[in-house]
């Protein structure tokens, strides 16, 4: 992305302020029927894949098991720009509906044959590959719903309650998981999974839905008469934005230098100290209750003064914090560390996803969404392996400091781009 198209000028009317709506959106009982539905599939999502590793390991070698369990990954990234364009074109919530009830029918009937038989890793993997396509589908259309159910106003406290319902899935979905494995193996802990999936369906089928703000159609050009023209009309739109072209690359370098530290680097780590599988667990806890407390302040503050401005700070300093977390004596202050750095990436990412929301012509979301989310869980991740290389080679301390400079290369990035640093929330 050029500094120049970057630059370019953006729809107009997009993040102007809003008339305060009589309720916020934590009272609001359509936004909570779809923060329930999202929860419901947040938890659902973690209680399948630790049932899908254990289902994997338990048939095959651990190599196998990788490849089962990462599998899934493929079809996410390849075809998540596909579902932003179907988002876009359908409707979000026919999407969202349609995926969580094939992912409900799909890991129900893999519990159906997993205990009528031992079909094998091979079933396992296609369950992965149908999976990832659905994600595909599911995620974007998730990130365009919100201006569908709530006032724009709203939106920043809906991006504080995804948050929580996220760290609330992280912290509750391994754990029931690993309950109903214990009670009733991978069979209970697939047929859990798939309940909660369907759980979510009534709940979405309730939710109402408004009409988009007219400043959608007024400024989205005529409808492309194929998806890929709209796949195009979609990255054209991000590219020309003034605040979204600079925004997701503060997005995609921000993950990029946060995600390896923060899983294949924290093992690494807590191993090379002796912190063991314990010290890990409360780093990964603190981080966790920084991250929440971040979106808890969204939720209820509704709005942060000047957005732009305080997302590229926070993730400045945290990228400081990133860069000590290797340095601490032991594993206590790396949990304090780690709250802190909890808080401070954790308000930078529901701040930009507030902005992405925000800033964002309703009839693009999908789109943009998808590209956000394909640089966070499609190209981020390819930074494990290069991560535990570059560990095994130059020790922690190094690795760490290095994905810290490319975290704060993106928050500087977005402080020295006038657009994204004035960027700011509805009122």
């Amino acid at each position: 992305m050029s500094r120049r198209t970057c630059e370019n000028a953006a729809v107009p009317g997009a993040g102007t302020a809003a008339s305060p709506p009589e309720r916020p959106a934590y009272r609001d009982g359509n936004v909570l029927r779809w923060a329930s539905a999202y929860t419901a599939s947040a938890v659902g999502d973690g209680i399948y894949y630790l049932a899908l590793s254990w289902a994997a390991v338990r048939g095959g070698s651990p190599a196998e098991a990788g490849v089962v369990v990462a599998v899934s990954a493929v079809p996410r990234a390849l075809l998540m720009l596909g579902g932003g364009v179907v988002a876009d074109r359908v409707g979000p919530r026919r999407v969202v509906i349609g995926s969580d009830a094939a992912r409900a029918v799909v890991v129900l009937g893999l519990a159906a044959l997993l205990l009528a038989a031992d079909p094998g890793l091979w079933l396992l993997a296609a369950v992965a590959v149908v999976f990832g396509v659905l994600d595909a589908l599911f995620m974007p259309a998730v990130g365009a719903l919100p201006p569908r159910i709530a006032p724009s106003g709203q939106l920043a406290r809906i991006q504080g309650m995804r948050g929580l319902a996220t760290r609330l899935a992280t912290v509750v979905g391994a754990p029931l998981g690993g309950l109903a494995v214990a009670v009733g193996g991978p069979v209970a802990a697939f047929g859990a999974a798939g309940l909660l999936f369907a759980l979510s369906v009534p709940l979405l089928l309730a939710v109402r839905l408004s009409p988009l703000p007219a400043d959608a159609s007024a400024t989205a050009p005529a409808p492309p008469t194929t998806p890929l023209r709209d796949l195009v009309a979609g990255l054209r739109y991000v590219r020309r934005h003034r605040v979204l072209c600079p925004l997701l690359v503060v997005i995609g370098l921000s993950d990029l230098g946060f995600v390896g530290p923060l899983n294949i680097g924290l093992v690494l780590l807590a191993d090379e100290r002796g912190w063991g599988a314990a010290g890990m667990g409360w780093i990964l806890a603190g981080f966790a209750v920084g991250s929440g407390a971040a979106s808890l302040l969204l939720t209820v503050r509704g709005r942060v003064p000047r957005a732009g401005l305080v997302q590229g700070v926070a993730i400045v300093v945290g990228s400081a914090a990133i860069a000590s977390l290797a340095l601490v004596p032991s594993a206590a202050a790396a949990a304090a560390v780690a709250v802190v750095i909890g808080l401070l990436t954790g308000l930078n990412g529901v701040l930009c996803h507030a902005l992405l929301q925000t800033q964002s012509d309703p009839a693009y979301l999908g789109r943009v969404t998808s590209v956000a989310t394909l640089l966070s869980l499609g190209l981020a991740p390819l930074s494990f392996p290069v991560t535990g290389a570059a560990v095994a080679v130059w020790g922690t301390a190094p690795v760490f400091a290095a994905s810290a400079a490319i975290c704060a290369g993106g928050g500087v990035y977005g402080l020295l781009r006038a657009s994204v640093r004035r960027a700011d929330l509805p009122r």
